[in-house]
Protein backbone atom coordinates (compact mmCIF):
# COMPACT_ATOMS: atom_id res chain seq x y z
CA UNK A 1 0.00 0.00 0.00
CA UNK A 2 1.23 3.37 -0.91
CA UNK A 3 1.99 6.36 1.23
CA UNK A 4 -0.83 8.75 1.64
CA UNK A 5 0.67 12.27 0.62
CA UNK A 6 -0.45 15.49 1.93
CA UNK A 7 -0.94 18.25 -0.88
CA UNK A 8 -1.89 21.38 -0.46
CA UNK A 9 -3.43 23.91 -3.03
CA UNK A 10 -2.52 27.44 -2.26
CA UNK A 11 -4.26 30.15 -4.02
CA UNK A 12 -7.55 28.07 -4.64
CA UNK A 13 -10.94 28.03 -2.99
CA UNK A 14 -11.58 24.46 -4.19
CA UNK A 15 -9.78 21.16 -6.03
CA UNK A 16 -12.26 21.07 -8.74
CA UNK A 17 -10.52 24.88 -10.30
CA UNK A 18 -7.12 21.82 -10.91
CA UNK A 19 -8.91 20.25 -13.88
CA UNK A 20 -8.66 16.56 -13.62
CA UNK A 21 -7.65 16.89 -10.21
CA UNK A 22 -9.83 14.01 -9.53
CA UNK A 23 -7.51 11.51 -11.19
CA UNK A 24 -5.43 11.36 -8.29
CA UNK A 25 -7.59 12.12 -5.04
CA UNK A 26 -8.60 8.97 -4.13
CA UNK A 27 -4.90 8.37 -3.23
CA UNK A 28 -3.78 11.76 -1.56
CA UNK A 29 -5.22 14.02 0.91
CA UNK A 30 -5.97 17.56 -0.48
CA UNK A 31 -6.15 20.99 1.52
CA UNK A 32 -7.02 24.18 -0.41
CA UNK A 33 -5.24 26.75 0.78
CA UNK A 34 -6.63 30.33 -0.53
CA UNK A 35 -5.00 32.62 1.69
CA UNK A 36 -2.11 32.99 4.14
CA UNK A 37 -4.29 32.01 6.92
CA UNK A 38 -5.28 28.96 5.74
CA UNK A 39 -1.65 27.95 4.47
CA UNK A 40 -0.31 28.46 7.69
CA UNK A 41 -2.93 25.85 9.18
CA UNK A 42 -2.23 23.50 6.04
CA UNK A 43 1.56 23.58 5.68
CA UNK A 44 2.85 21.74 8.55
CA UNK A 45 2.09 18.50 7.10
CA UNK A 46 1.83 19.27 3.44
CA UNK A 47 4.28 17.21 1.81
CA UNK A 48 3.74 18.93 -1.61
CA UNK A 49 2.55 22.05 -2.33
CA UNK A 50 1.05 23.26 -5.85
CA UNK A 51 1.15 27.13 -6.71
CA UNK A 52 -1.58 28.83 -8.20
CA UNK A 53 -0.95 32.64 -6.94
CA UNK A 54 2.40 33.21 -8.45
CA UNK A 55 3.01 36.99 -6.96
CA UNK A 56 2.03 35.67 -3.63
CA UNK A 57 4.45 35.73 -0.93
CA UNK A 58 2.77 33.23 1.23
CA UNK A 59 4.96 30.44 1.42
CA UNK A 60 8.16 32.79 2.19
CA UNK A 61 6.14 34.16 5.58
CA UNK A 62 5.34 30.58 6.78
CA UNK A 63 8.48 29.08 5.49
CA UNK A 64 9.03 27.85 9.43
CA UNK A 65 6.19 25.76 9.13
CA UNK A 66 7.04 23.67 5.99
CA UNK A 67 8.51 20.90 8.00
CA UNK A 68 7.75 18.27 5.57
CA UNK A 69 7.79 19.94 2.20
CA UNK A 70 9.18 18.18 -0.42
CA UNK A 71 8.13 19.80 -3.49
CA UNK A 72 6.46 23.11 -4.76
CA UNK A 73 5.10 23.03 -8.52
CA UNK A 74 4.00 26.33 -9.69
CA UNK A 75 0.92 26.43 -12.04
CA UNK A 76 2.79 29.62 -14.44
CA UNK A 77 6.15 29.86 -15.63
CA UNK A 78 7.51 32.92 -13.51
CA UNK A 79 9.00 31.46 -10.35
CA UNK A 80 10.03 34.50 -8.87
CA UNK A 81 7.90 34.92 -5.13
CA UNK A 82 9.43 31.84 -4.61
CA UNK A 83 12.88 32.06 -4.51
CA UNK A 84 13.77 33.58 -1.51
CA UNK A 85 17.02 32.68 0.57
CA UNK A 86 15.53 29.66 2.75
CA UNK A 87 13.97 28.01 -0.02
CA UNK A 88 16.66 28.35 -2.26
CA UNK A 89 19.07 26.82 -0.08
CA UNK A 90 16.91 24.03 1.16
CA UNK A 91 16.47 20.47 -0.82
CA UNK A 92 12.72 21.46 -1.41
CA UNK A 93 12.18 20.27 -5.50
CA UNK A 94 10.88 23.13 -7.30
CA UNK A 95 9.72 22.96 -11.40
CA UNK A 96 6.80 25.57 -13.20
CA UNK A 97 4.75 24.41 -16.37
CA UNK A 98 6.87 25.67 -18.75
CA UNK A 99 6.17 25.31 -22.72
CA UNK A 100 2.82 25.41 -21.76
CA UNK A 101 2.56 29.09 -22.52
CA UNK A 102 5.17 29.26 -25.25
CA UNK A 103 3.29 29.39 -28.47
CA UNK A 104 0.25 31.56 -26.87
CA UNK A 105 2.69 34.51 -25.94
CA UNK A 106 4.55 34.65 -29.47
CA UNK A 107 1.19 34.92 -31.28
CA UNK A 108 0.22 37.81 -28.40
CA UNK A 109 3.69 39.34 -29.42
CA UNK A 110 3.43 38.80 -33.45
CA UNK A 111 0.12 40.51 -32.54
CA UNK A 112 1.21 43.42 -30.84
CA UNK A 113 3.86 44.10 -33.39
CA UNK A 114 1.24 43.79 -36.28
CA UNK A 115 -1.09 46.54 -34.27
CA UNK A 116 1.88 48.80 -34.14
CA UNK A 117 2.72 48.10 -37.60
CA UNK A 118 -0.30 48.46 -39.35
CA UNK A 119 -2.04 51.25 -36.62
CA UNK A 120 -4.86 48.61 -35.68
CA UNK A 121 -5.38 51.16 -32.47
CA UNK A 122 -6.37 54.31 -34.46
CA UNK A 123 -8.54 51.93 -36.80
CA UNK A 124 -10.25 50.94 -33.85
CA UNK A 125 -10.47 54.97 -32.44
CA UNK A 126 -11.78 56.09 -36.27
CA UNK A 127 -14.17 53.37 -35.91
CA UNK A 128 -15.70 53.97 -33.08
CA UNK A 129 -16.06 57.90 -33.95
CA UNK A 130 -17.16 57.21 -37.58
CA UNK A 131 -14.37 58.64 -39.20
CA UNK A 132 -12.78 57.43 -42.61
CA UNK A 133 -9.50 57.94 -41.61
CA UNK A 134 -6.75 56.26 -44.59
CA UNK A 135 -3.37 56.46 -43.92
CA UNK A 136 -0.34 54.31 -44.70
CA UNK A 137 0.99 51.79 -42.28
CA UNK A 138 4.55 49.86 -42.09
CA UNK A 139 5.52 47.08 -44.27
CA UNK A 140 7.21 44.57 -41.69
CA UNK A 141 8.95 42.35 -43.72
CA UNK A 142 13.05 42.15 -43.23
CA UNK A 143 12.18 44.71 -39.70
CA UNK A 144 14.65 43.61 -36.60
CA UNK A 145 13.44 42.61 -33.71
CA UNK A 146 15.64 41.52 -30.55
CA UNK A 147 14.46 39.07 -28.09
CA UNK A 148 15.73 39.52 -24.73
CA UNK A 149 15.42 36.20 -22.54
CA UNK A 150 16.39 33.56 -25.25
CA UNK A 151 14.35 30.35 -22.78
CA UNK A 152 11.53 28.67 -23.95
CA UNK A 153 9.19 31.75 -24.62
CA UNK A 154 11.76 33.54 -25.83
CA UNK A 155 12.10 30.85 -28.37
CA UNK A 156 9.22 30.14 -29.32
CA UNK A 157 8.70 33.73 -30.25
CA UNK A 158 12.18 33.90 -32.20
CA UNK A 159 10.93 30.95 -34.58
CA UNK A 160 7.34 32.10 -35.06
CA UNK A 161 8.87 36.28 -35.73
CA UNK A 162 11.24 34.33 -38.68
CA UNK A 163 8.74 32.53 -40.33
CA UNK A 164 6.52 36.14 -40.63
CA UNK A 165 10.12 37.57 -42.37
CA UNK A 166 11.41 39.28 -39.46
CA UNK A 167 14.96 39.03 -38.49
CA UNK A 168 15.59 38.48 -34.96
CA UNK A 169 18.48 38.09 -32.32
CA UNK A 170 18.33 37.43 -28.69
CA UNK A 171 19.93 38.37 -25.54
CA UNK A 172 21.04 35.58 -22.90
CA UNK A 173 23.59 34.81 -20.34
CA UNK A 174 26.44 33.74 -23.19
CA UNK A 175 26.94 35.43 -26.46
CA UNK A 176 26.77 32.96 -29.50
CA UNK A 177 27.01 33.46 -33.30
CA UNK A 178 24.88 30.16 -34.29
CA UNK A 179 21.48 28.92 -32.73
CA UNK A 180 19.26 27.18 -34.11
CA UNK A 181 16.74 29.95 -33.47
CA UNK A 182 18.13 33.60 -33.52
CA UNK A 183 20.65 34.90 -35.97
CA UNK A 184 22.38 36.43 -33.52
CA UNK A 185 22.72 35.91 -29.02
CA UNK A 186 23.99 38.74 -27.51
CA UNK A 187 25.53 38.55 -23.81
CA UNK A 188 23.37 40.17 -21.29
CA UNK A 189 26.08 42.38 -20.58
CA UNK A 190 26.33 43.96 -23.77
CA UNK A 191 22.67 44.63 -24.05
CA UNK A 192 22.84 48.33 -24.51
CA UNK A 193 24.74 47.98 -27.48
CA UNK A 194 22.40 45.14 -29.02
CA UNK A 195 19.72 47.30 -28.53
CA UNK A 196 20.45 49.87 -31.16
CA UNK A 197 19.61 48.46 -34.11
CA UNK A 198 16.36 46.87 -33.54
CA UNK A 199 12.80 48.00 -34.46
CA UNK A 200 10.99 46.07 -31.78
CA UNK A 201 12.78 44.81 -28.27
CA UNK A 202 10.89 41.88 -26.69
CA UNK A 203 11.31 41.55 -22.95
CA UNK A 204 10.55 38.23 -21.94
CA UNK A 205 13.37 37.40 -19.70
CA UNK A 206 12.44 35.82 -15.92
CA UNK A 207 13.04 37.90 -13.21
CA UNK A 208 15.99 37.32 -10.66
CA UNK A 209 18.44 39.58 -8.65
CA UNK A 210 20.38 39.86 -12.36
CA UNK A 211 17.49 40.76 -14.29
CA UNK A 212 15.41 43.32 -11.94
CA UNK A 213 15.59 46.80 -13.23
CA UNK A 214 16.86 45.02 -16.29
CA UNK A 215 15.32 47.93 -18.62
CA UNK A 216 16.11 51.72 -17.46
CA UNK A 217 17.24 55.24 -19.04
CA UNK A 218 20.22 54.14 -20.68
CA UNK A 219 18.84 50.83 -22.05
CA UNK A 220 15.74 52.67 -23.86
CA UNK A 221 18.23 56.03 -24.82
CA UNK A 222 19.95 53.43 -26.59
CA UNK A 223 16.86 52.54 -28.55
CA UNK A 224 15.92 54.11 -32.01
CA UNK A 225 13.69 56.56 -31.75
CA UNK A 226 11.33 54.25 -33.91
CA UNK A 227 11.38 51.31 -32.11
CA UNK A 228 8.88 49.64 -29.92
CA UNK A 229 9.00 47.97 -26.59
CA UNK A 230 6.92 45.32 -25.57
CA UNK A 231 7.02 43.29 -22.30
CA UNK A 232 5.63 40.14 -21.58
CA UNK A 233 7.57 39.08 -18.36
CA UNK A 234 7.19 40.95 -15.52
CA UNK A 235 6.97 44.72 -14.60
CA UNK A 236 9.97 44.35 -12.26
CA UNK A 237 12.10 43.93 -15.02
CA UNK A 238 11.80 47.66 -15.94
CA UNK A 239 12.48 50.96 -14.52
CA UNK A 240 8.43 52.45 -15.33
CA UNK A 241 8.98 56.48 -14.71
CA UNK A 242 11.59 56.19 -17.46
CA UNK A 243 9.55 54.13 -19.38
CA UNK A 244 6.88 56.73 -19.58
CA UNK A 245 9.59 59.72 -19.76
CA UNK A 246 11.04 57.82 -23.33
CA UNK A 247 7.39 57.34 -24.30
CA UNK A 248 6.08 61.01 -23.58
CA UNK A 249 9.36 62.48 -25.15
CA UNK A 250 9.69 60.36 -28.25
CA UNK A 251 12.61 58.75 -26.86
CA UNK A 252 10.98 55.45 -28.55
CA UNK A 253 7.56 55.05 -30.63
CA UNK A 254 5.74 52.87 -28.09
CA UNK A 255 5.52 50.22 -25.97
CA UNK A 256 2.94 47.01 -25.69
CA UNK A 257 2.95 46.10 -21.82
CA UNK A 258 1.13 43.01 -20.46
CA UNK A 259 3.19 43.26 -17.31
CA UNK A 260 3.29 45.69 -14.50
CA UNK A 261 5.35 46.90 -11.66
CA UNK A 262 1.27 46.90 -9.95
CA UNK A 263 -1.24 44.47 -10.95
CA UNK A 264 -3.92 45.15 -11.97
CA UNK A 265 -2.68 48.51 -13.27
CA UNK A 266 -3.94 51.49 -10.61
CA UNK A 267 -6.77 54.12 -12.61
CA UNK A 268 -4.58 56.83 -12.63
CA UNK A 269 -1.38 54.98 -14.01
CA UNK A 270 -0.02 57.08 -17.15
CA UNK A 271 0.39 54.44 -18.90
CA UNK A 272 -3.60 54.08 -19.69
CA UNK A 273 -3.92 57.59 -21.42
CA UNK A 274 -0.55 57.54 -23.69
CA UNK A 275 -1.92 57.34 -26.97
CA UNK A 276 2.04 55.19 -28.42
CA UNK A 277 0.46 52.88 -25.83
CA UNK A 278 -1.28 49.52 -25.70
CA UNK A 279 -1.75 48.01 -22.54
CA UNK A 280 -3.23 44.57 -21.81
CA UNK A 281 -3.89 42.47 -17.86
CA UNK A 282 -1.37 39.94 -18.07
CA UNK A 283 -3.07 37.61 -20.07
CA UNK A 284 -0.66 37.24 -22.99
CA UNK A 285 -0.09 33.94 -22.51
CA UNK A 286 -3.55 32.76 -22.03
CA UNK A 287 -5.82 31.03 -23.64
CA UNK A 288 -9.02 28.58 -23.81
CA UNK A 289 -7.96 25.70 -22.35
CA UNK A 290 -4.19 26.80 -20.62
CA UNK A 291 -5.86 25.67 -16.80
CA UNK A 292 -5.90 21.99 -18.55
CA UNK A 293 -2.74 22.06 -20.03
CA UNK A 294 -1.19 23.17 -17.02
CA UNK A 295 -3.03 20.91 -14.92
CA UNK A 296 -1.71 17.84 -16.81
CA UNK A 297 1.94 18.89 -16.67
CA UNK A 298 1.24 18.92 -12.25
CA UNK A 299 -0.58 15.50 -12.99
CA UNK A 300 2.40 13.48 -14.97
CA UNK A 301 4.66 15.33 -12.24
CA UNK A 302 2.97 13.83 -9.50
CA UNK A 303 3.30 10.34 -11.01
CA UNK A 304 7.00 10.76 -11.66
CA UNK A 305 7.08 11.86 -7.69
CA UNK A 306 5.46 9.05 -6.47
CA UNK A 307 7.12 6.90 -8.61
CA UNK A 308 10.34 8.27 -7.55
CA UNK A 309 11.48 9.69 -10.70
CA UNK A 310 12.83 12.79 -11.87
CA UNK A 311 10.32 15.86 -12.50
CA UNK A 312 10.03 17.52 -15.41
CA UNK A 313 10.81 21.72 -15.60
CA UNK A 314 12.64 21.11 -12.21
CA UNK A 315 14.04 24.95 -11.44
CA UNK A 316 17.69 25.73 -11.01
CA UNK A 317 16.96 27.76 -7.73
CA UNK A 318 20.39 29.46 -8.08
CA UNK A 319 19.39 30.49 -11.46
CA UNK A 320 15.50 31.43 -11.16
CA UNK A 321 14.67 29.14 -14.24
CA UNK A 322 14.70 25.89 -15.88
CA UNK A 323 18.46 25.47 -17.38
CA UNK A 324 18.32 22.85 -20.32
CA UNK A 325 22.45 22.87 -20.51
Amino acid sequence: MQKQINLVIHGVVSADEIPGIDRIAGDIRINCAPDLESLQAFLPQAEVLLSSNFRAKDLQQTWHLAERLRWVQVRGVGVDAMLFPEFVASDVQLTNVRGVFDRAMAEYTLGLILAFAKRLPETFTAQTQHRWSYRLTEQTLGQKVLVVGVGSVGRTIGRLLKQAGFKVSGVGRNARDSDPDFEQVYAVDTLVQSLETADYVVLITPLTDQTRGLFGASEFSAMKSSARFINLGRGELVDEEALIAALTSGVIAGAGLDVFLNEPLPENSPFWALENVIVSPHMSGDYHGFKETAAEVFLDNFERYRQGRQLVNRIDKTLGFVNTH
